[in-house]
């Protein structure tokens, strides 16, 4: 009744043709056919794909036809191709100046908390900061902050932006930046605990950033949730290295950079 053995063939793989090719874009979340291995797409050649599974976990796979699941469906994964040319953008998502020189650093300056905060802002504004000649320093915590404002000796010309962590009402921070007065300084922050949360936790594969209970040590506190084995630089590096764009960080975060490189540009 039937030409042939019905079971004959790999069933999980149709022939070809019948099946969709979909582009690995990054962040395109497949599983391999005959491992099972699921994770993100984080690279790809004309030969084959990286995945990423949720525990960092990397594995090479040819781009074989029919040889992917995509939400449990059969496809076979192609090389994007190239998107259009244009201007080339910076991390932070504004038009890149080619060619490049570092301005003369203006007297103007950003001060931000600590190294973790100085390195994200580096990352993804370095580019502007250098096209503008803004340098950026860290203050290792806010709670001298008016002597350090009194030191910097702010006036027309030569500004201060500050970037606070965890600037809400009744937290020490906010008390601490009700004392500058000046009108060549401007103390803005985020809401988050830590520059860590800045960072959007689908970047690290994660559903939520945890919570903390008081009195234990917040970065150590994350690390134990998360079950990373690692001590507080090391996770540090790999949140880092997670972040390539803007779009990996939370909107909080952006307006308020943003802001302070406006305001230590505009009169200088």
């Amino acid at each position: 009744m039937y030409e042939g053995d019905v079971l004959a063939g790999n069933w999980r793989r149709p022939g070809k043709g019948k099946i969709p090719k979909v582009p690995a874009e990054l962040d395109l979340v497949v599983e391999d056919a005959d491992s099972g291995f699921c994770g993100a797409v984080v690279a790809c050649d004309k030969e084959a794909v990286t995945l990423e599974d949720r525990f960092g976990k990397r594995r090479l796979f040819p781009l074989a036809p029919a040889a992917f699941l995509l939400e449990g469906k059969t496809v076979t994964l192609v090389r994007p191709t190239a998107a259009p040319a244009g201007p080339r953008r910076s991390a932070s998502g504004s038009i890149a100046v080619e060619g490049l020189r570092a301005r003369v650093a203006r007297e103007s300056r950003i001060y931000v908390e600590g190294v973790h905060d100085a390195a994200l802002v580096e990352k993804i504004w370095g580019h502007d900061l250098r096209v503008e000649g803004v340098v950026v320093e860290y203050l290792e915590g806010v709670d001298h902050l008016p002597a350090i404002v009194a030191e910097f000796g702010p006036e027309p010309g030569r500004r201060l932006g500050v970037l606070v962590d965890h600037l809400v009402p009744g937290s020490k921070e906010s008390r601490i930046a009700a004392e500058i007065t000046s009108p060549d300084v401007l103390v803005v922050g985020h809401p988050f605990i830590d520059i860590w949360q800045a960072v959007k936790p689908s970047v690290l594969r994660i559903p939520a950033w945890p919570a903390v209970p008081r009195g234990v040590p917040w970065k150590e506190g994350v690390i134990a949730a998360l079950g990373w084995r690692m001590e507080p630089p090391e996770a540090w590096r790999r949140i880092l290295g997670a972040v390539s764009t803007y779009t990996d960080l939370e909107p909080e975060l952006l307006g308020r950079v943003e802001e302070l490189i406006d305001f230590v540009t505009e009169a200088s």
